[in-house]
């Protein structure tokens, strides 16, 4: 990277430096816990010989930290699929359940918002919002950009239920709805070829509330069609459609990788008699407010507060998920 001629190649400069970054993500961690468990353990022996009890109790609650830490640098461990270090796109949107699931696509939405914040490594970006007629949304697309984004927020693809005393109903009656979240790795804009005559592009007017309150007069947001498939994607965040066609165009490109890539995961599947736990429609999660309990389908990992969840402690699910991952590889290893 320090030679003169680095950057006369762009495009092979611009992948070395994110394979650089990647690299970094990998063993940065690794480097600085092995320098604190150093510095932990002299600071143990020195706090015994002392006879300290005061600095013993402070270096064992630093070195069960450290530990705690190693598990996580563990789980990360298990991120090495094809796109697990990318960046990621996520859509959240509305299903089954009127005005409910709008309003649930919402709160699922300032979920990962807040579940972000313990994130300070990765940016979102929003990419596009769709409101929906009365309250809530009917879909939100957000850019995650951070090392390994993809790999852990593919554990939240699929869908959410949700359970609880509708504030919408004026009887107080129990109400089921659902969302889906979507989530695609990031891919290079020359990894998937799109030929022109498979798209369908309209422009439209954007719209910044509920029920198409305060639309902008401009034709600016873009919606792109793929005709063979049927894929919508919309983009929006930009004022010139230009910056929202290219925005839609890569949302597009990773939803048609993430789709090749199923199709040769269910051949597979169906060669060897397995099931793929993959796609819409599998519901991951139930989130029980009555009942005081979100409960993960797929794992059985449970929690007793669902607002400790809707505040974004999402950790306990992904690395419980991650690690069922780990022992379905295991497993398939096994069997060959």
């Amino acid at each position: 990277m320090g030679a003169t001629d680095f950057w006369d190649k762009p495009d092979e400069a611009q992948k070395t430096v994110s394979r650089m970054k990647l690299l970094k993500a990998q063993i940065g961690p690794l480097l600085t816990l092995e320098e604190e468990f150093g510095d932990a353990r002299v600071a143990y022996e020195l706090a015994k010989e002392a006879g300290d009890k005061e600095l013993l109790e402070e270096a064992d609650s630093q070195l069960h930290d450290l530990v705690q830490r190693m598990g996580k640098i563990e789980l990360q461990s298990l991120l090495s699929g094809k796109h697990d270090h990318r960046n990621a796109f996520v859509t959240i949107s509305a299903g089954d359940g009127g005005t409910e699931a709008n309003d649930w696509a919402e709160m699922l939405f300032r979920m990962y918002l807040k579940y972000f914040d313990w994130r300070p490594e990765w940016k979102i970006e929003e990419l596009g919002i769709q409101h929906g007629p009365e309250v809530g949304l009917d879909s939100v697309t957000l850019r995650v950009a951070g090392p390994y984004a993809y790999g852990y927020l593919a554990c939240e693809r699929g869908t959410h239920r949700l359970a609880r005393v509708s504030p919408f109903n004026a009887q107080g009656k129990r109400q089921t709805s659902f969302a889906t979240v979507d989530v695609v790795p990031e891919i290079e804009e020359k990894a998937v070829e799109i030929p022109d005559k498979d798209l369908e592009i309209t422009a439209f007017a954007r719209s910044s509330g509920p029920g198409g309150q305060n639309v902008n007069k401009v034709a600016s947001a873009c919606r792109i069609v793929h005709k063979p498939t049927g894929i919508m994607v919309v983009a929006s965040t930009y004022k010139e459609l230009p910056q929202n066609k290219s925005q839609a165009m890569g949302i597009l490109r990773a939803k048609l990788e993430q789709l090749e890539e199923e199709r040769r995961a269910k051949e597979l599947n169906e060669a060897t008699g397995g099931d793929v736990e993959r796609g819409w429609g599998t519901q991951i999660r139930s989130y029980v407010i009555y009942d005081n309990r979100v409960k993960d389908h797929r794992t059985g990992y449970e929690v007793g507060n669902p607002q400790t969840v809707l505040d974004g402690a999402l950790d306990g699910f992904i690395d419980a998920e991650l690690q069922r991952r780990r022992r379905a590889q295991a497993d398939a290893a096994a069997k060959r």
